[in-house]
């Protein structure tokens, strides 16, 4: 295999692209929403503490290997296992990273599409004069029309695989310099227009009042597990960017600037969407439904509505693409090596394969879903296998590789801590705290 020769132009396109890839449609509505029903304050204060104690921790170890690797995740899990004299057997821990991804994306992309489409109907009606009976009959519209579904997948997953095929500077990083800021700015004028619009104390209060009687065993492990997933660990995604990232650059620092914006971006994303939510009397607890039935149902009714639906879908469209980027670009430079293809033609398989087995998933909420695998549907199926198994699994195994299997010279090195208190504090982490909180989130996962 082919080590890979691309690295980032500058810290700047690298950060990009690694908190476009954290920032994803779950921090847009489902952070802000456990945080509600969680205690708010208080789960932001346990979440805070268990992605210091546990997300960093282990994101650290994933740039790790992926720059000391440069390759794919199974290439630079290989890699590094046999200069530390390890088994080459740790390749399989990376492979069930890639895997992780694909499955992941297959599921996501369709997601993705509903926003594009989403964005779409904001451009062009603005969800005028539409009421919650309505808002329910179009998201139902939407999840029946199977060929108007596999059109906006099929356009998300071009829009990825066009910045893809252009390479780490040449796609990557050209996108994100432009797409960040503009997610930034997005959010940034949205919550300033509803904290004028109103409903914004309300917000506020939903989601920074603590309550500390909700914490409890339940609570504390989603936090866990919401500081586990959101910063994006154990979706390859890291370690392939990782693997680009020039010798000079600072792995702590850069893994401390890419947590506390993904943290800000789902605040702020809270701040956005429930202001609106509380001004018109709509239910801040409706989860998946809240982006495409419940706040059509707030544009509709608000002052400027039609731009400031077309803000959001915009802006969510924005955190979906840069997401699908992190997801594909380790799957396409795992063809690349495995089979020897370039960039190109490893962009366009990649695409491919997520593209063919997302018609299942768009199935699945139509004519398939009646099928059922052990008593789930086919994405509720996957996304259990993904989420439950897959990133639980190979997020404990990375803490174990790095923890216990890499030797501390090694780590000391690559991190550039020297070895004092924050490099202990680190290493100590990496082998007692995170592999047993992870393993923790996979004990319960599968058992409740």
């Amino acid at each position: 295999m082919a080590a890979a020769h691309e690295q980032w132009s500058s810290r700047f396109g690298f950060l990009m692209a690694s908190i476009g890839f954290a920032v994803g449609l779950g921090n847009i509505w489902r952070f802000p929403y456990m945080t509600g029903e969680n205690g708010g304050g208080a789960f932001v204060l346990v979440y805070v503490i268990c992605v210091f104690c546990i997300g960093i921790p282990i994101l650290m170890g994933e740039l790790l290997i992926g720059r000391r690797g440069r390759m794919s995740p199974p290439g630079s899990m290989k890699n590094v296992a046999v200069a530390e004299g390890r088994s080459p057997h740790w390749q399989w821990v990376g492979g069930m990273n890639v895997l992780a991804a694909f499955v992941v994306e297959v599921v996501y992309c369709v997601v993705a599409g509903w926003v594009l489409w989403y964005l779409y109907m904001a451009i062009t009606t603005g969800f005028a004069d539409v009421g919650v009976a309505a808002a329910s009959d179009i998201f139902a519209l939407v999840l029946s029309d199977v060929p108007g579904m596999i059109f906006w997948t099929l356009l998300g997953l071009v829009l990825t695989g066009t910045i893809i095929y252009f390479g780490v500077q040449g796609g990557i990083e050209r996108a994100v310099r432009v797409m960040m800021p503009t997610l930034f700015g997005l959010l940034l004028v949205l919550a300033i227009y509803n904290f004028f619009a109103g409903g914004f104390g309300e917000a506020a209060s939903y989601l920074f009042t603590a309550d500390f009687s909700k914490v409890n065993g339940a609570m504390v492990l989603a936090a866990i597990g919401q500081a586990f997933f959101s910063i994006g660990v154990a979706m390859a995604g890291m370690m392939t960017f990782g693997a680009y990232l020039p010798k000079g650059e600072s792995i702590t620092q850069s893994v401390f600037i890419i947590v506390v914006a993904d943290t800000l971006v789902a605040l702020l994303a809270g701040l956005v969407i429930f202001p609106a939510v509380f001004k018109y009397g709509l239910d801040p607890a409706s989860g998946p439904g809240l982006i495409f039935e419940t706040l059509p149902v707030a544009f509709a009714q608000m002052p400027g509505g039609h731009f400031v639906a077309i803000a959001f879908f915009l802006l969510l469209s924005v955190a979906a693409i840069t997401s699908m980027v992190g997801l594909i670009e380790p799957v396409a430079v795992w063809i690349e090596e495995h089979r020897g293809f370039p960039r190109h033609k490893a962009a366009v398989v990649a695409i491919g394969a997520v593209a063919v087995l997302s018609i299942f998933s768009i199935l699945s909420y139509n004519a398939f879903s009646e099928f059922q695998i052990l008593g789930k549907d086919l994405n509720s199926t996957l996304d259990y296998f993904s989420n439950q198994i897959l990133l639980p699994v190979g997020g404990f195994l990375i803490a174990v590789f790095v923890g216990w299997f890499i030797s501390r010279n090694t780590s000391a090195e690559e991190l550039g801590l020297g070895d004092g208190a924050m490099f202990g504090m680190w290493h100590f982490a990496i082998r007692y705290i995170v592999p047993p909180a992870v393993l923790a989130i996979f004990i319960v996962g599968v058992t409740a």
